[in-house]
Protein backbone atom coordinates (compact mmCIF):
# COMPACT_ATOMS: atom_id res chain seq x y z
CA UNK A 1 0.00 0.00 0.00
CA UNK A 2 1.33 3.39 -0.92
CA UNK A 3 2.29 6.08 1.58
CA UNK A 4 -0.44 8.64 2.15
CA UNK A 5 0.17 12.07 0.60
CA UNK A 6 -0.63 14.94 2.94
CA UNK A 7 -2.19 18.18 1.79
CA UNK A 8 -4.69 19.08 -0.88
CA UNK A 9 -4.56 20.22 -4.47
CA UNK A 10 -1.52 21.07 -6.51
CA UNK A 11 0.39 22.17 -3.40
CA UNK A 12 0.64 18.52 -2.37
CA UNK A 13 2.39 17.58 -5.60
CA UNK A 14 5.04 20.21 -6.16
CA UNK A 15 8.27 20.38 -4.19
CA UNK A 16 9.36 23.53 -2.33
CA UNK A 17 12.37 23.84 -4.65
CA UNK A 18 10.04 24.05 -7.62
CA UNK A 19 7.84 26.66 -5.91
CA UNK A 20 10.94 28.74 -5.18
CA UNK A 21 12.22 28.39 -8.75
CA UNK A 22 8.86 29.46 -10.17
CA UNK A 23 8.90 32.60 -8.03
CA UNK A 24 12.46 33.39 -9.12
CA UNK A 25 12.27 32.58 -12.84
CA UNK A 26 8.73 33.49 -13.94
CA UNK A 27 10.14 35.64 -16.74
CA UNK A 28 9.33 35.13 -20.40
CA UNK A 29 12.21 35.04 -22.88
CA UNK A 30 12.53 34.19 -26.59
CA UNK A 31 14.39 30.90 -27.23
CA UNK A 32 15.46 29.43 -30.57
CA UNK A 33 13.31 26.44 -31.56
CA UNK A 34 16.47 24.53 -32.47
CA UNK A 35 17.74 24.83 -28.91
CA UNK A 36 14.75 23.06 -27.37
CA UNK A 37 14.66 19.26 -27.13
CA UNK A 38 11.34 17.39 -26.67
CA UNK A 39 10.31 16.03 -23.30
CA UNK A 40 11.33 12.32 -23.16
CA UNK A 41 8.52 11.76 -20.63
CA UNK A 42 5.80 13.39 -22.76
CA UNK A 43 2.58 11.67 -21.63
CA UNK A 44 0.76 12.36 -24.92
CA UNK A 45 0.94 9.61 -27.54
CA UNK A 46 -0.75 11.33 -30.46
CA UNK A 47 -0.81 14.83 -31.94
CA UNK A 48 -3.55 15.44 -34.50
CA UNK A 49 -2.06 16.92 -37.70
CA UNK A 50 -5.21 18.91 -38.48
CA UNK A 51 -5.26 20.53 -35.04
CA UNK A 52 -1.54 21.30 -35.31
CA UNK A 53 -2.11 22.99 -38.67
CA UNK A 54 -4.97 25.05 -37.20
CA UNK A 55 -2.78 26.10 -34.27
CA UNK A 56 0.04 26.97 -36.69
CA UNK A 57 -2.31 29.28 -38.64
CA UNK A 58 -3.31 30.96 -35.39
CA UNK A 59 0.35 31.42 -34.45
CA UNK A 60 1.07 33.00 -37.86
CA UNK A 61 -1.66 35.58 -37.23
CA UNK A 62 -1.46 36.13 -33.48
CA UNK A 63 1.82 34.66 -32.30
CA UNK A 64 2.18 32.24 -29.37
CA UNK A 65 -0.22 33.55 -26.74
CA UNK A 66 0.98 31.32 -23.87
CA UNK A 67 4.72 30.66 -23.32
CA UNK A 68 6.04 27.12 -23.22
CA UNK A 69 7.88 25.93 -20.11
CA UNK A 70 11.42 24.55 -20.39
CA UNK A 71 14.38 23.70 -18.20
CA UNK A 72 18.13 23.82 -18.76
CA UNK A 73 19.75 20.62 -20.07
CA UNK A 74 23.47 21.31 -20.43
CA UNK A 75 23.89 23.98 -23.07
CA UNK A 76 20.40 23.31 -24.45
CA UNK A 77 16.82 23.38 -23.14
CA UNK A 78 14.36 20.54 -22.53
CA UNK A 79 10.64 21.08 -22.98
CA UNK A 80 8.42 20.53 -19.94
CA UNK A 81 5.05 21.93 -21.05
CA UNK A 82 3.80 23.06 -24.47
CA UNK A 83 4.74 20.50 -27.11
CA UNK A 84 1.76 21.37 -29.34
CA UNK A 85 2.80 25.04 -29.32
CA UNK A 86 6.41 24.08 -30.05
CA UNK A 87 5.46 21.83 -32.98
CA UNK A 88 2.96 24.31 -34.38
CA UNK A 89 5.52 27.12 -34.18
CA UNK A 90 7.84 25.07 -36.35
CA UNK A 91 5.04 24.45 -38.86
CA UNK A 92 4.29 28.20 -38.84
CA UNK A 93 7.91 28.91 -39.79
CA UNK A 94 8.86 30.60 -36.52
CA UNK A 95 12.50 30.64 -35.43
CA UNK A 96 11.90 31.42 -31.76
CA UNK A 97 9.20 30.83 -29.17
CA UNK A 98 8.36 32.64 -25.91
CA UNK A 99 9.39 30.43 -22.99
CA UNK A 100 9.71 30.36 -19.22
CA UNK A 101 12.84 28.62 -17.90
CA UNK A 102 12.42 26.71 -14.65
CA UNK A 103 14.99 24.94 -12.51
CA UNK A 104 13.26 21.60 -11.81
CA UNK A 105 14.31 17.97 -11.38
CA UNK A 106 13.03 15.01 -13.42
CA UNK A 107 10.25 14.23 -10.95
CA UNK A 108 8.73 17.72 -10.89
CA UNK A 109 9.19 18.07 -14.67
CA UNK A 110 7.08 14.97 -15.25
CA UNK A 111 4.43 16.07 -12.73
CA UNK A 112 4.06 19.45 -14.46
CA UNK A 113 3.80 17.81 -17.89
CA UNK A 114 1.21 15.30 -16.65
CA UNK A 115 -0.93 17.91 -14.92
CA UNK A 116 -0.82 20.28 -17.89
CA UNK A 117 -1.87 17.53 -20.29
CA UNK A 118 -4.58 16.11 -18.04
CA UNK A 119 -6.27 19.51 -17.98
CA UNK A 120 -6.38 19.74 -21.79
CA UNK A 121 -9.75 19.25 -23.47
CA UNK A 122 -8.37 17.45 -26.54
CA UNK A 123 -6.86 14.42 -24.79
CA UNK A 124 -8.34 11.14 -25.95
CA UNK A 125 -9.66 8.90 -23.12
CA UNK A 126 -6.74 6.45 -23.37
CA UNK A 127 -4.15 9.22 -23.07
CA UNK A 128 -6.14 10.51 -20.12
CA UNK A 129 -6.19 7.08 -18.46
CA UNK A 130 -2.45 6.60 -18.93
CA UNK A 131 -1.88 10.08 -17.55
CA UNK A 132 -3.83 9.20 -14.40
CA UNK A 133 -1.79 6.00 -13.98
CA UNK A 134 1.51 7.84 -14.43
CA UNK A 135 0.47 10.57 -12.00
CA UNK A 136 -0.65 7.98 -9.46
CA UNK A 137 2.63 6.09 -9.74
CA UNK A 138 4.76 9.23 -9.51
CA UNK A 139 2.92 10.89 -6.63
CA UNK A 140 1.33 8.09 -4.63
CA UNK A 141 -2.01 9.90 -4.82
CA UNK A 142 -5.27 7.95 -4.86
CA UNK A 143 -7.87 8.28 -7.62
CA UNK A 144 -9.95 10.35 -5.20
CA UNK A 145 -7.09 12.78 -4.54
CA UNK A 146 -6.23 13.10 -8.25
CA UNK A 147 -9.90 13.78 -9.00
CA UNK A 148 -10.01 16.53 -6.36
CA UNK A 149 -6.90 18.21 -7.80
CA UNK A 150 -8.32 18.17 -11.34
CA UNK A 151 -11.89 19.07 -10.34
CA UNK A 152 -13.37 15.73 -11.42
CA UNK A 153 -15.43 13.01 -9.73
CA UNK A 154 -13.53 10.02 -8.35
CA UNK A 155 -15.72 7.67 -10.39
CA UNK A 156 -14.77 9.57 -13.58
CA UNK A 157 -11.07 8.95 -12.92
CA UNK A 158 -11.58 5.29 -11.91
CA UNK A 159 -13.84 4.51 -14.89
CA UNK A 160 -11.43 6.16 -17.32
CA UNK A 161 -8.56 4.03 -15.97
CA UNK A 162 -10.71 0.90 -16.43
CA UNK A 163 -10.71 1.53 -20.21
CA UNK A 164 -7.12 0.23 -20.23
CA UNK A 165 -8.52 -3.23 -19.37
CA UNK A 166 -10.12 -3.46 -22.84
CA UNK A 167 -8.46 -5.49 -25.64
CA UNK A 168 -5.72 -3.75 -27.63
CA UNK A 169 -7.92 -3.47 -30.76
CA UNK A 170 -10.66 -1.69 -28.79
CA UNK A 171 -8.14 0.61 -27.12
CA UNK A 172 -6.79 1.46 -30.59
CA UNK A 173 -10.27 2.44 -31.81
CA UNK A 174 -10.67 4.78 -28.83
CA UNK A 175 -7.26 6.38 -29.51
CA UNK A 176 -8.22 6.92 -33.15
CA UNK A 177 -11.43 8.65 -32.11
CA UNK A 178 -13.61 6.02 -33.80
CA UNK A 179 -15.03 4.70 -30.52
CA UNK A 180 -16.34 7.10 -27.89
CA UNK A 181 -15.67 6.70 -24.18
CA UNK A 182 -19.38 6.10 -23.46
CA UNK A 183 -19.47 3.15 -25.85
CA UNK A 184 -16.19 1.84 -24.44
CA UNK A 185 -17.52 1.92 -20.87
CA UNK A 186 -20.58 -0.02 -21.97
CA UNK A 187 -18.35 -2.58 -23.71
CA UNK A 188 -16.50 -3.10 -20.40
CA UNK A 189 -19.64 -4.83 -19.12
CA UNK A 190 -19.40 -7.43 -21.91
CA UNK A 191 -17.69 -10.67 -20.85
CA UNK A 192 -14.77 -11.96 -22.93
CA UNK A 193 -12.25 -10.23 -25.19
CA UNK A 194 -13.71 -11.65 -28.42
CA UNK A 195 -17.17 -10.39 -27.51
CA UNK A 196 -15.81 -6.97 -26.55
CA UNK A 197 -13.98 -6.66 -29.89
CA UNK A 198 -17.11 -7.79 -31.74
CA UNK A 199 -19.21 -5.10 -30.05
CA UNK A 200 -16.60 -2.43 -30.73
CA UNK A 201 -16.72 -3.34 -34.43
CA UNK A 202 -20.52 -3.19 -34.39
CA UNK A 203 -20.35 0.33 -32.99
CA UNK A 204 -17.78 1.51 -35.53
CA UNK A 205 -19.15 -0.27 -38.60
CA UNK A 206 -22.90 -0.45 -37.93
CA UNK A 207 -23.52 2.55 -35.67
CA UNK A 208 -24.71 0.63 -32.61
CA UNK A 209 -25.51 2.88 -29.64
CA UNK A 210 -24.65 2.60 -25.95
CA UNK A 211 -28.26 1.61 -25.31
CA UNK A 212 -28.00 -1.19 -27.91
CA UNK A 213 -25.06 -2.65 -26.01
CA UNK A 214 -26.76 -2.35 -22.63
CA UNK A 215 -29.98 -3.97 -23.86
CA UNK A 216 -28.06 -6.88 -25.38
CA UNK A 217 -25.83 -7.46 -22.37
CA UNK A 218 -28.47 -7.40 -19.60
CA UNK A 219 -30.48 -10.49 -20.69
CA UNK A 220 -27.26 -12.46 -21.22
CA UNK A 221 -26.01 -11.56 -17.74
CA UNK A 222 -29.33 -12.57 -16.18
CA UNK A 223 -29.23 -15.88 -18.04
CA UNK A 224 -25.69 -16.60 -16.82
CA UNK A 225 -26.63 -15.70 -13.24
CA UNK A 226 -29.65 -18.03 -13.35
CA UNK A 227 -27.55 -20.83 -14.81
CA UNK A 228 -24.81 -20.39 -12.22
CA UNK A 229 -27.18 -20.07 -9.26
CA UNK A 230 -29.04 -23.23 -10.33
CA UNK A 231 -25.85 -25.30 -10.00
CA UNK A 232 -24.54 -23.58 -6.85
CA UNK A 233 -25.25 -23.81 -3.17
CA UNK A 234 -28.05 -21.28 -2.58
CA UNK A 235 -26.64 -20.43 0.85
CA UNK A 236 -23.27 -19.43 -0.68
CA UNK A 237 -25.08 -17.45 -3.38
CA UNK A 238 -26.96 -15.55 -0.67
CA UNK A 239 -23.70 -14.83 1.20
CA UNK A 240 -22.13 -13.54 -2.04
CA UNK A 241 -25.03 -11.17 -2.59
CA UNK A 242 -24.80 -9.85 0.98
CA UNK A 243 -21.03 -9.32 0.68
CA UNK A 244 -21.48 -7.51 -2.64
CA UNK A 245 -24.02 -5.18 -1.02
CA UNK A 246 -21.63 -4.38 1.84
CA UNK A 247 -18.45 -4.04 -0.25
CA UNK A 248 -19.92 -2.45 -3.37
CA UNK A 249 -18.11 -4.81 -5.75
CA UNK A 250 -18.29 -8.31 -7.21
CA UNK A 251 -17.59 -11.14 -4.73
CA UNK A 252 -17.27 -14.90 -5.35
CA UNK A 253 -17.16 -17.69 -2.75
CA UNK A 254 -15.46 -20.83 -4.08
CA UNK A 255 -15.82 -23.86 -1.78
CA UNK A 256 -13.24 -26.66 -1.74
CA UNK A 257 -13.07 -30.07 -0.11
CA UNK A 258 -11.46 -28.39 2.86
CA UNK A 259 -12.12 -24.69 3.31
CA UNK A 260 -12.46 -22.45 0.27
CA UNK A 261 -11.64 -19.12 -1.34
CA UNK A 262 -13.31 -15.70 -1.34
CA UNK A 263 -12.44 -13.40 -4.27
CA UNK A 264 -13.17 -9.68 -4.14
CA UNK A 265 -12.74 -7.60 -7.30
CA UNK A 266 -11.30 -4.07 -7.37
CA UNK A 267 -10.28 -1.85 -10.29
CA UNK A 268 -7.91 0.70 -8.75
CA UNK A 269 -5.95 1.52 -5.61
CA UNK A 270 -8.83 3.74 -4.56
CA UNK A 271 -11.31 0.86 -4.91
CA UNK A 272 -9.04 -1.35 -2.79
CA UNK A 273 -8.78 1.29 -0.07
CA UNK A 274 -12.57 1.69 -0.02
CA UNK A 275 -13.06 -2.08 0.37
CA UNK A 276 -10.46 -2.33 3.15
CA UNK A 277 -12.05 0.56 5.02
CA UNK A 278 -15.49 -1.09 4.78
CA UNK A 279 -14.19 -4.28 6.41
CA UNK A 280 -12.39 -2.32 9.12
CA UNK A 281 -8.75 -2.52 7.97
CA UNK A 282 -6.50 0.40 8.96
CA UNK A 283 -4.92 1.61 5.69
CA UNK A 284 -2.66 4.22 7.27
CA UNK A 285 1.00 3.25 6.73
Amino acid sequence: MRKKVLGRGLEALISQDLKDSIAETERVREIELGEIDPNPHQPRDHFDDRHLDELAESIKKNGVLQPVVVRRAGDRYQLIVGERRLRASGIAGKNTIPAIVRNVDDDDALKLALLENLQREDLNPIEEARGYIALRQRTGLSDKEIAAILGKNRSTVANTIRLLNLPAEVVGLIEEGRLRAGHARAILSVDGEKEQIAWARKVVEDGFTVRDIELAVKPEKKKRRRKKSASRDPVLAEFEERLETVLGTRVRILPRKKGGLITIEFFSDDDLESILERIGVDITL
